[in-house]
């Protein structure tokens, strides 16, 4: 595993009002010795493992964006990842969106794993 100077829990921060508002839940890490797309692919992988479909990934960009509806509201929960260049390793940025009057026990554990894949 790549050494890390820090944790994808240090940089989590959720914003919204549970169950009122719309709630967004994001955290980012950097990987100094992964290269972008090996990065995005370990990414990837770790969304599917997850539970995710319909995961949609574009390497030119480096972006992946997938939903999933597990409430049966038909309303979708939304995760969008990004993962660039930062120096000579990678930054990878996770966003993962609840609509109004839905929560998303655990987030914080889920999400980091699927960043945290990165470095793995």
């Amino acid at each position: 595993m790549t050494a890390l100077a820090d944790s994808c829990a240090e940089h989590f921060q959720s914003s919204g009002v549970p169950m009122v508002t719309g709630m967004t839940h994001k955290t980012w890490m950097i990987f100094p010795s992964v290269n972008p797309s090996v990065a995005l692919d370990k990414v990837s992988r770790a969304v599917l493992a997850e539970g995710f479909v319909g995961v949609n990934v574009d390497k030119k960009l480096g972006t992946l964006t997938t939903q999933q509806e597990t409430t049966g509201s038909g309303r979708p929960q939304t995760l969008q990842v990004v993962v660039r260049k930062e120096g000579r390793g990678s930054r990878v940025d996770a966003v993962f969106t609840l609509p109004p009057g839905q929560l998303a026990p655990g987030v914080s554990n889920n999400i980091c794993r699927v960043v945290d894949a990165a470095g793995q």
